[in-house]
């Protein structure tokens, strides 16, 4: 049987990750990606002058083996073990991240504790049962007014809309196995948990390329190259049309300059969003599928980076500022990820993000603007004196957060299930792709176990059964000591 033809829309960990799997196993892929220059989508790495910067900050841990095996096959020589180190700012005060109890209790004061520690009992004895939005959510797990203190403020920063508008799946999958007590319980007794078994969200340390995410995915690309396949920067996908007779696509994109190129392929991958793939499939989606994706939302964000200089103020990866009386909603170190982040050691670069929509005031600013607010910011929360910036950028990144509204997991399956009957060689994978706000080691699993299918002529695995620990669950249940199965999917299902 003759070897198919892949197109890969998408150049980020999931696309790369398919490319790169399929190139192994001497399948052509062509990898068509939109920006001109920067693989690796939003884990990608930006730079200014020599200060390089993660859009977001990714961790290299995973759960899975596959994944932490396929990142030390791709950069065996040049990933890092680095500290954990997050803090949370709250009422002008810091407070570590994971919970360490003793601290909190300080700083919250007797009283606050003893009303957030009734808060949390009443959470257990009378939860809300069957929680629907992220406010329930969280309060039966730490109880409605940590819940208001840790939790709300954050949250309506990143997703611009009320916590009881946000579906409860995003708590789910984000603070999967977290609650008031396995914090404390981390943070009082040390922790001797196998990968399988840890709290992504308590993890200690993690893995970092020396000059950020970016380093992962340009090795990977150009591992693609090297196996004689293609990588086409710059060029935007504006139209995917399915042939039933021939049971081939045709892709057309186009470059900067207008020039329109057509790819023709057995599968298409795509890591695309979902909404935007559906409006230029071909045959159209019925209405009411194109309307189930007009009604998919995401969430864009700013990052402001600022050059100053170093006065060691403080070594956290992160800090998560949840005290409304400033805009940013988070602040990266990108020095504590990797010291080469930074070129000149008397100096350090911070990257404050600013969640936003598309088109809005924050995302239309002037970077001069931008950069004037973020100077103001970090000297209120007293991170660093404006005086001591010296420089500065601005990266916007749209779509960084498919939204989880009331109705988004409804339209996210009558999207899918038109796609699946109508396209049998398209397959969707990544964050984007598939309308789930979740890691990159997720995206790559996804990628992975299609090209599994390709390769086996069949839907062995149903990509929509990864977890967000990237580990593949088959009637709920783990299979193996990888996480996946060979056993046939139940596609739709």
């Amino acid at each position: 049987m003759k070897p198919p033809k892949v197109a890969v829309i998408g150049a980020g960990p999931a696309g790369l990750t398919a490319a790169y799997l399929l190139s192994k196993e001497r399948i052509a892929v062509t990898v068509i990606e939109a920006d001109p220059k920067l693989v690796g989508g939003i884990a990608r790495t930006a730079s200014y002058k020599g200060y390089h910067f993660d859009i977001g900050g990714h961790r290299f841990f995973s759960k899975s083996k596959e994944v932490e095996d396929l990142w030390t096959e791709l950069l065996p020589k040049d990933l890092l073990e680095r500290p954990r180190s997050s803090r949370i700012f709250y009422r002008g005060k810091f407070f570590a991240y994971p919970l360490k109890a003793v601290e909190a209790l300080l700083k919250l004061g007797i009283l606050e504790s003893i009303l957030c520690v009734l808060s949390y009992l009443k959470a257990r004895l009378f939860p809300v049962r069957n929680p629907k939005n992220v406010e329930d959510w969280v309060s039966n797990q730490f109880g409605k007014r940590l819940y208001g203190i840790f939790f709300k403020t954050y949250t309506e920063k990143v997703w611009g809309m009320p916590c009881r508008e946000i579906s409860a799946d995003w708590a789910a999958q984000r603070i999967k196995g977290l609650s008031l007590l396995s914090a404390v319980w981390h943070a009082l007794v040390p922790q001797r948990k196998s990968r399988e078994k840890v709290i992504k969200t308590l993890i200690d340390s993690f893995r970092y390329p020396r000059k950020g995410p970016g380093m992962m995915w340009e090795a990977c690309a150009a591992r693609v190259r090297e196996m004689g396949n293609t990588v086409r920067m710059g060029e935007r996908v504006v139209g995917c049309v399915y042939d039933d007779a021939s049971r081939q696509w045709t892709l057309t994109h186009v470059d900067a300059a207008g020039v329109r190129h057509t790819t023709v392929a057995d599968h298409v991958i795509s890591s695309a969003p979902m909404r935007d793939l559906a409006r230029g499939l071909s045959p159209a989606l019925p209405p009411a599928a194109l309307e189930a994706a007009g009604r998919l939302k995401y969430r864009d964000f700013v990052t402001v980076v600022l050059i100053l200089k170093e006065r060691n103020v403080f070594d956290d990866n992160w800090i998560y500022i949840h005290d409304p009386a400033v805009s940013v909603g988070r602040i990266q170190n990108f020095k504590s990820w990797s010291p080469e982040m930074v070129p000149d050691p008397s100096m350090c670069c911070y990257g404050l993000e600013y969640f936003c929509f598309e088109g809005d005031g924050l995302w239309t600013a002037k970077d001069e603007d931008l950069i004037a607010l973020g100077k103001r910011e970090i000297e209120q929360i007293g991170l660093a004196s404006a005086a001591d910036v010296v420089d500065g950028c601005v990266v916007r990144q749209p779509k960084a957060y498919p939204v989880y509204d009331d109705n988004y997991a409804r339209n996210v399956e009558i999207v899918r299930r038109e796609m699946e009957e109508r396209f049998p060689t398209l397959h969707l994978v990544g964050r984007n792709g598939m309308h789930k706000y979740n890691n990159q080691d997720h995206a790559m699993m996804t990628a992975m176990l299609c090209v599994k299918n390709i390769v086996a002529g069949r839907p062995v695995y149903d990509l929509w059964n990864v977890n967000q620990d990237a580990e593949y669950h088959e009637s709920g249940e783990r299979g193996g000591a990888s996480g996946m199965r060979d056993v046939p999917a139940r596609v739709g299902s």
